[in-house]
């Protein structure tokens, strides 16, 4: 900034404006520029800095500057200060006549000017000028030689009176007395000491607009008063935080000394109050809530005063202990970089685009609205599909700290809510101690495995956990351990799951969920390429080897060695193949570069999965069936079979409730329609039917299977085969409508898998379509139906109807070898 020393340009019209006489004896026209402000109130006898960052206040500063005594008056309006021209009837009648002593004119536009107040002008007309506003005023000089009589010496004694004891004290200056004393009348005294208060234009301007100085005296008394009763409060909150500090110090010294007396006496050990000793530092340098902080010097003067023999020794320790360890107000520094978070989950998740967006959208309203309301994240997908690892790339996108918490087969509510102090080897909750392990008070804790807990006489943990993600509650979620509130708000909760079916409804209520399906065949090449082989080479010891591993090598594992909807063990099994080429090279006798086909057969043995031998030739009452299992898709061989009886029908292999009731159903289906399926009407009379799923040990149920059971019901009761490469799912009514199922994604993948090239499936479910990849859905052929009559049509060989109208040659087209015997 440049300092520029005013100039004075002498006016050519002489006696062209009338002049009038200042108390110090210089001549000042009656019309003058005027700067108005809204800033601060002028007074006369004062000098003023002002900074003046509009236009017109800066022409009048030039115009000032260019007169022949640097004069301006300086009005008020009541206004915002970015008020760039108020209106003559905004400005204030009553203001200041000022000479401009200095003007700074600063780097940025704005001019820093220094104003001497010289005495009150009333403003009798006001307008704009070429380019500022210019007045016509009236001097209102003060009076210094007033005559004052007793009862106004008595006002002004107590002004000055009250003015000594706010210096005395320290709440005015020195200075202040100086010029109270020296000031020439009460019109001096009033604007010096109003000024020096630095009052806003609401409190100011009045004794700037009261002409009569007695008047202004008084005011002038009402704002002492004001200062001495701040004064004397001031001093009395002083007086009580002095008590409090001493009584702390006496407290502190009495203690010293019961401590040095019980050493005396021998009641205690060095170690016992060293201990001590740190264990006060830490509550003192910890930041507590003020509930938190009231309860904590609580049990700290219990704890003092008790001997370190006393049970209850160690147990008040731990707690204040548990207390210093949290993070009451430590919290790592969130980062929702929308472009690195999509950057992380990219490099770390192959595949999985819509989970990936959905995640992307939720740290975006995150970003633009940063209280913690909101759904609560759940993942739910087969094993191994990257839930809990989406959790950890969630937090690193954020740069949260990391905490993974298995509630899976919990019972106890005390493990979330944590076990009350009375018993003995009492621990806070999971989400205390998860909270103490991550060291900051929002971190991303991945409540792994929702869908397993359980309960018992000893407490539902799931409604524990609806205080936990409600934010409405967590806000003062208060741990049994503890008995105090704390803040889990901005804590960032994700859930994983395999299933929703046995989450509870109120908690799932408070849950967004998020279906991770299984992954293609195509998608597992290129997870294993990118993520796994080399995770393993590294793990093993190999990664400064060069070895490389076939894509074909790689579908040989996934195909004859792996049968899931996640990579996990797909990624077990390239270890095993990691840890003998470790062995090769630790021995010297092999180095093995790539991995082949032969390899791998040679390696893993004899293979577990046979994706040919599933592929079974037309037969009678074996029709394959989808389910939808938690670990994702699997194909579901549904055998009948018939023999003399009186009807009974048994189903076999584990079957729920709810899959026992489709077969039921599927038989009345049956047996009502058995004229127009061309079925013996009396059949249930003289056949018992056996309806089994194989793999007996393990457990399955659902409605999605009616129309196979439907299916091999009739094919084993007509006589007529199955279609081979079909299989199908839906479920039926006793109308014989097929009705909507769920986990067609999953479902086809695993008829994918065993080679299935035709799927039949509900009408209703055309639009789920959409969710499977294009390259998958395009090597299926997707048949839906309405009607269990629809499905009949299409799986099963030899119909009556195909027999009347299709020729003979057609019928031999099938070998008579192939069939098999129900």
């Amino acid at each position: 900034m440049t300092a520029r020393k005013t100039t004075r340009k002498k006016s050519s019209k002489k006696g062209a404006e009338a002049h009038f006489t200042t108390p110090t004896g210089e001549e000042v026209p009656y019309h003058l520029p005027l700067l108005a402000t809204s800033e601060i109130v002028p007074f006369p006898g004062v000098v003023m800095s002002l900074l003046v960052r509009l236009g017109e206040g800066v022409h009048a500063l030039t115009e000032a500057g260019d007169s022949a005594n640097d004069f301006l008056v300086l009005g008020t309006f009541f206004g915002a200060e970015e008020v760039e021209s108020p209106k003559p009837e905004e400005i204030n009648s009553i203001g200041v006549l000022g000479k401009v002593l200095r003007t700074v004119a600063l780097p940025d536009g704005t001019v820093k000017a220094l104003v001497q107040g010289v005495t009150r002008v009333r403003l009798t007309e006001i307008q704009l000028g070429a380019a500022q506003l210019e007045c016509r005023i009236e001097p209102l000089f003060a009076s210094k030689h007033l005559e004052l009589d007793e009862e106004q010496h008595e006002l002004l004694s107590g002004i000055l009176e009250n003015i000594r004891v706010l210096v005395d004290s320290e709440y005015f200056p020195e200075e202040m007395l100086v010029l109270a004393e020296n000031a020439e009348g009460p019109d001096e005294l009033t604007d010096v000491l109003v000024a020096h208060h630095q009052l806003d234009l609401v409190a100011g301007q009045p004794f700037l607009d009261e002409t009569d100085p007695i008047a202004r005296l008084q005011l002038l008394e009402e704002l002492l008063a004001e200062s001495l009763s701040r004064y004397y409060l001031t001093e009395r909150l002083r007086d009580q935080a002095e008590e409090r500090l001493n009584a702390e110090q006496r407290e502190y010294l009495l203690r010293s000394q019961l401590r040095m007396i019980q050493q005396e006496l021998g009641e205690t050990n060095e170690d016992d109050v060293e201990g001590l000793e740190e264990l006060e530092e830490l509550l003192a340098e910890t930041k507590l809530p003020p509930k938190v902080r009231k309860e904590a010097d609580k049990q700290f003067s219990r704890l003092s005063r008790m001997p370190s023999e006393s049970s209850e020794y160690a147990l008040l320790r731990t707690y204040l202990e548990w207390i210093t360890d949290l993070p009451w107000g430590k919290r790592s520094r969130e980062r929702l970089d929308l472009k690195r978070a999509n950057t992380i989950l990219t490099r770390e998740h192959y595949g999985l685009e819509k989970v990936k967006e959905r995640i992307i959208e939720y740290l975006s309203v995150r970003k633009l609205r940063r209280d913690p309301e909101g759904p609560i994240l759940c993942f739910v997908g087969p094993p191994g599909v990257g839930k809990t690892s989406l959790g950890r790339s969630i937090a690193n996108a954020t740069n949260r700290e990391f905490v993974r918490i298995s509630i899976g087969g919990v019972r106890d509510e005390a493990e979330i809510r944590g076990h009350r102090r009375t018993y003995v080897g009492a621990l806070p909750g999971r989400i205390i101690q998860g909270l103490k392990q991550a060291g900051t008070k929002n971190p991303v804790i991945v409540l792994d495995e929702l869908d397993k807990i359980g309960a018992d006489f000893r407490g539902d943990p799931s409604s524990a956990l609806l205080e936990v993600l409600d934010p409405q509650q967590n806000t003062e979620f208060t741990d049994h351990y503890l008995n105090v509130p704390f803040d889990l708000s901005q804590v960032m909760f994700i859930a994983t799951a395999n299933t929703v079916d046995t989450i509870p409804n109120a908690l799932l209520d408070r849950l967004e969920v998020i279906d991770l399906s299984g992954y293609t065949r195509e998608e597992k090449l290129h997870i294993a390429d990118r993520y796994l082989v080399p995770r393993q080479l590294d793990k093993n010891g190999l990664g400064k080897f060069s070895i490389t591993f076939d894509k074909t090598a790689i579908l040989e594992i996934i195909d004859s060695y792996t049968r899931e909807a996640g990579v996990r063990n797909l990624e077990r099994e390239i270890g095993r193949l990691c840890r003998k080429i470790a062995r090769g090279y630790a021995e010297g006798k092999q180095r093995k570069r790539k991995v082949t086909v032969e390899y791998v057969k040679a390696s893993l043995g004899p293979t577990k999965y046979d994706p040919e031998a599933t592929e079974e030739d037309s037969a009678i009452g074996l029709v394959k069936g989808l389910a939808w299992t938690t670990v994702g898709g699997e194909l579901l061989p549904i055998e009948a079979s018939v023999a003399s009886g009186k009807g009974v029908l048994h189903l076999t292999g584990r079957l729920g409730e709810v899959m026992q009731e489709s077969g039921r159903a599927a038989l009345f289906y049956t047996r009502a329609n058995a004229k127009a399926l061309g079925l013996d009407e009396n059949f249930h009379e003289q056949v018992d039917i056996h309806v089994h799923l194989p793999d007996g040990a393990t457990p399955k149920d659902g409605p999605s299977a009616g129309i196979a059971l439907v299916t091999a019901l009739v094919s084993v009761l007509s006589k007529r085969r199955v279609v081979k490469d079909i299989a199908m799912t839906g479920e039926i009514t006793l109308r014989g409508n097929v009705r909507r199922i769920g986990g067609l994604k999953e479902k086809a993948l695993a008829a994918l898998r065993y080679g299935i090239s035709k799927v039949i499936i509900p009408y209703e479910n055309i639009k789920d379509l959409e969710e499977i990849p294009k390259q998958q859905r395009k090597k299926i052929k997707f048949l839906p139906v309405k009607h269990v009559s629809e499905v009949l049509e299409l799986a099963l060989l030899d119909s009556p109807r195909t027999k009347k109208k299709a020729p003979q040659k057609r019928r031999t087209k099938a070998p008579l070898t192939k069939r098999r015997s129900p």
